[in-house]
């Protein structure tokens, strides 16, 4: 058996690209998945067990073999008193593939619990040129009762050690708790005892949803999984045993199944790499921009510069924001957004009267006119006590409150509720011509144990984030699919892989200054691409060229300043730096980030992106109240036999060299002042 399935696995080998394809045996019940980089080999073996065998890496023949002494399996469920997983027993009902989009291959398995208490469509997703295995389970009761989902594993991998070490990077998320810093990156050593590295993510959770690990060799994986509610995963090496061990659950979960009914498993993907943890980024992002994340309005201009109100706080009226505008324009801002404020209150999503006398469309309709698109703040999950809704339907609220200013936060998972506010969100991009949603709040996946809603009491995590915050966006989004939408939950809350399904971008710093903009974006571009990492810049920033070469590198670029009455000079420079970021944004994205030297209240950081079609660099050098005057720049990922142009957006001097100078020797960096920075670009010599 060991020879036919070597033989099996041998026909989809080489590292060849080709098409992604599956190749099933029927003999031996056994699935070899492939498409020139990745192969993953999955068995029924003769007595009923559902197994990964292994994956692996046909580029850099790196192998991850599942341990004979603790079998893994693709299946790892509670549904009431019934564990399924290695140990269980299936027949196969049925095998077969279809096409997918954007060029893949989807296999699915159709198998049948032999204690006839379940029956699993196991669904594994392969693209062309992606080293990603993409994944998720479908679970179906054939009891004659109702069973609860309790538990899921999302990561439902066990790989021999090999006897190695091993280090695992994990990314903070923005967080209101009193954690280590936000977008921190947490390089854990594994533990051979079996000291688990753990990941809370999702909404008011405290990492990234993505875990990355490799060992001594740069033998490298990486996991990310496509659920919003909060969940934890981790990772351990049992050196005894020889094993690497994944795990992951959703927090709190409780989900009733009825008999013949179905509950699907959150989407999740593992990865392969060989190298750094760069390089484990750039293989998410690859993936994530080609299979999953929101397409942006327009490659050649998105990022967007923008403009936001709270400039202003709620203190905005028609005036002020008309006079805003018109500077804006002017500047070259590209998106104007009008923040909290505007409404009669939170939750009566209404123009102010006051404020607007002759309505919000008026503004909306002159922004237009000077070019720029229109944006508006919605905390769609939250609504004043005093207002008309909940005035109404006082019950409509969560059972737990965020408190987002003083709001009640409502529970979008009961049906009643979920289409108040889906009309309600009609209403606002229709009346006031919306280009885009700003979308805010507190948490998004909110806590309710009420029994008077439509969900299950005590399966609040994930009815709040599947069939309550995802239903409601994909509702609007579907209705509406030109407007385009920002994932805003104060400073970056809620950084998974579903969320870029329905978001073209995600704040990460939320006016917090400089520094913590340049921390934001060095963390998150490890498991995002830079475009979900826009940076919010206040007017305690001032203009400067240290203050604005913080916001070059990421997504939107976010001016909070007060443009009525902006002083001549800030217009000028603001002009000009506006003009150089738009020149940049689109090659950025798209580009492998190289994380050089991270941001510190002291010394210098820098990161780069290296564009493989355009073979071109773009890095930002920045020194902060300490460090040297001059700093050492070695650029990262260049063609070692090409030679490249390299010049500075403040130094004058311009060099040529090939591209194994420079990221031996590098270019020498003037920072002369604290608060200094630069710009460097590298270009291709043709």
């Amino acid at each position: 058996m060991l020879k036919s399935l070597l033989i099996l696995s041998m026909a989809l080998a080489g590292s060849v690209a080709r098409a992604a394809d599956t190749a099933y045996d029927p003999n031996l019940n056994t699935w070899v998945l492939g498409n020139g980089w990745i192969q993953a080999i999955f068995q029924l073996t003769p007595d009923g067990h559902f197994l990964t065998q292994s994956i692996n890496d046909l580029h850099s023949g790196d192998s991850w073999t599942a341990p004979a002494n603790q079998p893994s399996s693709p299946i790892h469920l509670q549904a009431g008193n019934d564990v399924f997983d290695a140990s269980r027993q299936y027949s196969l009902l049925d095998q077969y593939t279809v096409a997918v989009n954007p060029s893949g291959v989807r296999q699915v398995i159709l198998l049948q619990d032999v204690a006839s208490a379940a029956q699993f469509t196991v669904i594994f997703d392969l693209y062309d040129n992606q080293p990603v295995l993409r994944y998720s389970l479908r679970y179906r009761n054939t009891t004659g009762a109702v069973a609860n989902v309790t538990w899921v594993d999302m990561v439902p991998w066990a790989f021999n050690d090999n006897a190695q070490h091993y280090t695992a990077l994990s990314v903070n998320q923005w967080s209101v708790a009193a954690l280590p810093e936000d977008f921190e990156t947490l390089q854990s050593p594994l533990d051979p005892a079996g000291t688990p590295v753990a990941i809370y993510s999702g909404a008011h959770g405290q990492h990234c949803g993505w875990l990355a690990l490799h060992d001594a060799n740069n033998r490298g994986l990486f996991a990310g999984w496509e659920f919003d509610g909060r969940a934890k995963v981790t990772v351990q090496q049992q050196g005894s045993q020889g094993v690497l061990q994944f795990y992951s659950t959703i927090l709190d979960l409780n989900h009733p199944v009825n008999p013949m009914d179905s509950f699907q498993t959150p989407h999740a993907f593992l990865g392969l790499f060989h190298g750094d943890f760069d390089e484990a980024g750039y293989r998410t992002q690859s993936f994530v921009e080609a299979v999953l994340a929101k397409p942006v309005p327009d490659a050649t201009a998105f990022p967007y510069v923008a403009w936001d109100s709270w400039a202003y706080g709620e203190a905005i009226d028609e005036n002020t924001l008309t006079a805003s505008a018109t500077v804006a324009a002017s500047l070259g801002v590209e998106l104007f957004v009008v923040d909290l404020g505007w409404a009669r209150s939170i939750g009566d999503w209404y123009e102010d009267p006051v404020k607007f006398p002759h309505g919000l469309a008026a503004v909306s309709n002159y922004v237009h006119s000077l070019g720029m698109k229109f944006g508006l703040h919605f905390a769609l999950a939250e609504a004043d006590p005093a207002s008309p809704v909940l005035q109404a339907n006082p019950d409509w609220t969560a059972s737990v409150s965020d408190g987002y200013f003083g709001a009640s936060s409502l529970c979008l998972s009961n049906q009643d509720t979920q289409a108040w506010v889906i009309q309600q969100a009609l209403h606002i991009i229709d009346d006031y011509q919306v280009d885009w949603i700003l979308q805010d709040g507190e948490n998004m996946v909110k806590e309710c144990t009420k029994t008077t809603h439509t969900h299950a009491p005590n399966d609040s995590n994930y009815a709040n984030s599947v069939q309550g915050i995802n239903a409601v966006v994909s509702a609007i989004q579907a209705a509406r699919p030109n407007v385009y939408w920002e994932n805003c939950e104060d400073g970056g809350n809620m950084m998974t892989f579903n969320m870029v399904k329905s978001y073209v971008t995600s704040i990460t710093n939320d006016a917090s200054g400089s520094l913590s903009a340049r921390k934001a974006v060095y963390g998150a571009t490890y498991p995002f691409s830079p475009r979900y990492a826009d940076r919010y810049m206040p007017a305690s920033d001032g203009v400067t060229p240290y203050a604005t070469h913080s916001y070059m590198f990421g997504g939107n670029w976010v001016l909070m300043l007060p443009l009525a009455g902006i002083a001549a000079d800030q217009a000028i420079s603001l002009n000009k730096e506006i003009a150089n970021y738009k020149t940049t944004r689109s090659a950025i994205n798209g580009s492998e980030v190289f994380h050089i030297q991270p941001p510190s209240s002291s010394g210098t950081d820098a990161i780069m992106s290296y564009n493989p079609t355009l073979d071109s660099g773009f890095a930002v050098i920045t020194r902060a109240a300490d460090g040297s005057a001059e700093f050492t720049f070695r650029p990262l990922g260049l063609n070692p036999n090409h030679r490249y142009t390299v010049w500075f957006e403040i130094g004058t001097t311009v060099f040529s060299l090939p591209g194994t100078q420079l990221m031996t020797d590098g270019v020498s960096i003037s920072l002369p002042t604290p608060y200094s920075s630069e710009i460097v670009h590298i270009d291709h010599q043709q």
